[in-house]
């Protein structure tokens, strides 16, 4: 048995926790104000974008931590990183990370670029390509199917 096959189980820890932060945050924050940031970013129907976005993100990450029905919720999760892409950090360029001062009160930083992004975008195609691994949903289905349970 190969250690390689286990290698999508920290992918989906990370991407799947990840979204789900984001998700939290935006709801904990209130919808209202992600929407607010929609309009501003001329999103059309922002409350409805805002709603979909946090539901993508929760929903979304909650199937790619379990390894459920990875292919599928992939897609719309690529869609909100490649909009946050080209309307919110493309400007910012390449780096997550911009330190521009360290205080007394901590580190500063700038707005952030497109790299966190892209790796959350490999890894959603390496999930996809390679599979959502063991311990995952989308493995105890495909066994369950291929006993010959419809």
């Amino acid at each position: 048995m190969s250690i390689a096959r286990w290698a999508s189980i920290p992918l989906r820890l990370i991407v799947g926790f990840g979204f789900m932060e984001h998700g939290f945050a935006k709801l904990y924050k209130g919808p209202d104000a992600f929407a607010a940031i929609l309009h501003a970013l001329a999103v059309p129907a922002p409350h409805l974008m805002a709603w979909a976005s946090i539901l993508i993100e929760l929903f979304g990450g909650l199937a790619i931590l379990l390894g459920a029905f990875v292919s599928l919720v992939s897609l719309p999760m690529a869609a909100l990183l490649l909009v946050a892409i080209f309307t919110v950090h493309l400007p910012y360029g390449f780096s997550s990370i911009k330190l521009i001062a360290v205080t007394a009160a901590g580190a500063q930083f700038g707005p952030p670029g497109y790299e966190c992004d892209l790796l959350y975008l490999a890894c959603l195609v390496a999930l996809v390509l390679g599979g959502s691994g063991p311990l995952a949903i989308d493995g105890f289905l495909r066994k369950w199917r291929n006993t010959g349970h419809s």
